[in-house]
């Protein structure tokens, strides 16, 4: 009688059920399973006793103790973007640039380069762990000058990485292993992305002060405060040039002061490169920072990025630059950076690094890229001109807009709090991220005065 009933049974449950017993009555996981069990008070020899119990035991993942992450507080700027129907919205939130018609811009120097490519017949071949040569020379001659001591005495150790971020990354993990307890410094505020950096090489950090929402302007004062209340030899991480997310800049005169104050407490600088020549149009006065430690004789780390200068946001090119004292370190320093890059991703793509190596590499090429550049930052200047001509033109009351004009770069800060931001997005269908960054290279001329209109609401109206 009950091997009939287990017969009907197995053809009456589905497909994805399957009959077993269970280890002392109880049901075991394993499966979306119905189970028959035999214990202490279920099926027996016994016909007077006997009885069918029956468990189903629903399938648990082994990795249902994992949490949903958040949406990332840049890239989700874009995907809610994506999901509005509507026709008057904006994306001013992820820093690519954008056409006066809003679109994607390749540059015609990168389909050059690519074309070049295909004429040589170029292979797909593994890259060295450090990169493509070529590509590693002329990322180091752009940001140092290819005729700078440092290059010609062999004190610069360069790695091919992926982009700014992975280039980060790698400098960290170099952090970690090698100055352990180091702190690195970190401006308030900075880009998203880099406190996420250096948790997850384990490498702690806090912050500088940086942005002072009075002035909507630099807090040097509080800057060097921080900066020499450090412990001796912490890391200062420092924006090159067009500090993301506020687009405010130290003068040369603050950065020589800055250069004192890190050389006196013998701490290292290591900045984030990520808008060279895009910033104000000239490859050399955005590098001046960086050029003004390395003349110094000051040791630091640089990570560069060629998504923005180059437009090449999906190639994830960029390197990790280490400028030691003499080049037996320089030597060291590279083995252990392509160490660390050996079992993290093995070695870097191709395609990026020989579009950079054949444009800066040929003379022809790179002054069309600096042409472009400059047409690319001209139009930012424009946009962020006429973005402010809108606001003070439509905003009676009185307050100063003039921030908009002294920052540089890609970015302003608007100085929205994340209820007037939230009323940016919600009202206008101005997508931007909550800490009131906006990305001008997302914006055109024609669409300054509908996002005039939408700050001064969320500015006056929302609290």
């Amino acid at each position: 009688m009950a091997s009939s009933f287990l017969s009907a049974a197995s053809h009456a449950v589905s497909p994805s059920c399957s009959l077993s017993t269970t280890h002392k009555g109880k049901p075991m996981l394993g499966g979306n399973t119905l189970r028959f069990h035999k214990g202490p008070n279920s099926f027996s020899s016994s016909r007077s006793r006997g009885r069918i119990s029956m468990a189903v035991a629903v399938n648990v993942s082994r990795f249902e103790g994992i949490p949903m992450a958040p949406p990332d507080p840049i890239l989700g700027v874009s995907e809610a973007f994506k999901a509005d129907n509507s026709d008057v919205k904006l994306n001013l939130g992820v820093g690519a640039y954008r056409t006066e018609e809003l679109q994607p811009y390749v540059l015609n120097v990168v389909k050059k380069a690519e074309n070049l490519m295909l004429e040589r017949g170029d292979n797909k071949e593994y890259l060295p762990i450090e990169g493509l040569a070529a590509f590693n020379k002329a990322t180091a001659e752009l940001l140092l000058g290819a005729d700078n001591p440092a290059i010609k005495q062999q004190r610069v150790a360069t790695v091919q990485g992926l982009s700014g971020t992975g280039s980060l990354r790698l400098g960290a993990a170099l952090i970690e292993r090698y100055f352990p307890g180091a702190k690195v410094l970190i401006s308030a505020p900075t880009w998203g992305n880099h406190k996420n950096i250096f948790n997850d090489a384990s490498v702690p950090w806090s912050e500088y002060r940086y942005y002072d929402p009075k002035t909507v302007g630099l807090d040097f004062e509080g800057m060097i405060e921080d900066i020499k209340s450090a412990p001796e030899g912490s890391f200062i991480l420092l924006h090159g040039c067009a500090h993301n997310l506020t687009g405010i800049d130290p003068t040369p005169e603050q950065w020589e002061k800055i250069a004192d104050l890190i050389e006196e407490k013998n701490h290292i600088p290591f900045f984030d490169v990520a808008y060279q020549g895009f910033a104000s149009g000239s490859l050399d006065e955005d590098a001046a920072s960086v050029r003004l430690f390395v003349a110094r004789g000051i040791e630091v780390l640089v990570a560069q990025s060629y998504s923005k200068n180059l437009g090449l946001y999906a190639e994830r090119i960029g390197a990790i630059n280490v400028i030691s004292s003499s080049p037996e370190s320089a030597a060291r320093v590279k083995s252990q950076l392509k160490r660390i890059a050996r079992p993290m991703y093995s070695n870097p793509p191709v395609h990026g690094a020989r579009i950079v190596a054949d444009v800066v590499g040929n003379p022809v090429l790179f002054n069309e890229w600096k042409a472009e550049m400059e047409m690319m930052a001209g139009r930012i200047k424009n946009v962020r001109q006429q973005l402010y001509d809108s606001i003070t033109s439509k905003d009676k009351s009185g307050k100063d807009w003039s921030f908009i004009l002294k920052q540089i770069g890609m970015f302003s800060f608007t100085s929205l709090n994340k209820n007037q931001s939230d009323n940016m997005t919600n009202k206008w269908h101005v997508y931007m991220t909550k800490d009131g960054r906006i990305s001008l290279a997302g914006l055109s001329l024609a669409k300054c005065e509908y996002l005039a209109d939408a700050i001064i609401d969320s500015y006056h109206n929302v609290g």
